[in-house]
């Protein structure tokens, strides 16, 4: 069964309480959600009939019977065993990387969410970014590249009082819209400042590992990368291929002069012999 696939079909919708229950059921539950119906679905999540329909339709299907149908294939999809016995241990450990920007690339099929969040990310002024712990570098990194381009873009990586008086000079400059990165593990701090910006009118981009985890719902639009947890700590190659994805899409939705900024910005670099050269 291909886990991955499945996680990247509940991902990228904002789903109610009731519908988050019945994502985790299945991710928890896949080779028995597969074959239940909506009564038996219900039954077993405890929620109404009705909110299984619902959530069918929320994942962009038309009828509960062709999001089963979608589920099954995944379901019944053998997994490709590598040559398995021809790599060494840590050959082993990257190959699940390799697996995850498979299942990345293959959840970019559907270019919808990513350009949706794009363009709103591009015509925020300021940009807040926000990343806590781990996912503070992913934030940076945003950052360091979107700021060629973005009038403004304001990383923030301090919780608490400290990140919450810089949403708030944010939305007092302009912002409607804030990008969070929250990898595993989701710091408390992280959730309180999503839930933070919604109640001072900031609406969030939220890139992390899985559709549904402890911060989604405090997020208004949701982009997910595989983590893989095998190494000593965890590896985020298929959450950085991301970012870089975000920033593509995003500027190409920015202005055509912020556009034209970044070439200026490569002739002020040569000029001043910023880089050595090759």
């Amino acid at each position: 069964m291909d886990s991955t696939a499945l996680r990247q079909l509940l991902g990228g919708r904002r789903l109610s309480p009731a519908q988050r229950r019945i994502a985790r059921y299945l991710l928890e539950h896949p080779q028995e959600a597969a074959y239940l119906g909506t009564v038996d679905l219900a039954e077993r999540v405890g929620v109404s009939q009705a909110s299984v329909t619902r959530f069918a339709f929320a994942l962009g299907f038309e009828t509960f019977p062709e999001f089963r149908a979608a589920v099954r294939s995944l379901v019944l999809t053998p997994t490709t065993n590598g040559p398995a016995e021809e790599l060494n241990e840590i050959q082993l450990l990257v190959e699940t990387e390799i697996r995850n920007l498979r299942s990345l690339r293959d959840g970019l099929a559907d270019l919808g969410p990513l350009r949706e969040a794009a363009g709103a990310l591009a015509a925020s002024q300021p940009l807040p970014v926000l990343g806590l712990r781990v996912s503070a570098p992913l934030a940076h990194l945003f950052g360091y590249f979107a700021a060629k381009a973005h009038l403004d873009v304001r990383v923030l990586d301090c919780p608490g009082s400290l990140m919450e008086d810089g949403l708030l000079r944010a939305v007092d400059a302009g912002a409607d819209w804030a990008l969070a990165f929250a990898l595993p593990r989701y710091p408390r701090e992280m959730r309180d400042a999503l839930t933070f910006a919604r109640r001072v009118g900031l609406r969030t981009v939220l890139v992390t590992d899985q559709p549904i985890n402890p911060l989604t719902e405090h997020a208004d639009l949701v982009l997910t990368a595989p983590v893989s947890s095998h190494f000593a700590f965890d590896s985020h190659a298929a959450s950085t291929v991301l970012c870089s994805a975000l920033l593509h899409a995003m500027l190409a939705a920015l202005p055509k002069e912020r556009q034209a900024s970044l070439d200026a910005f490569e002739a002020m670099a040569a000029q001043r012999e910023v880089f050595v050269a090759d």
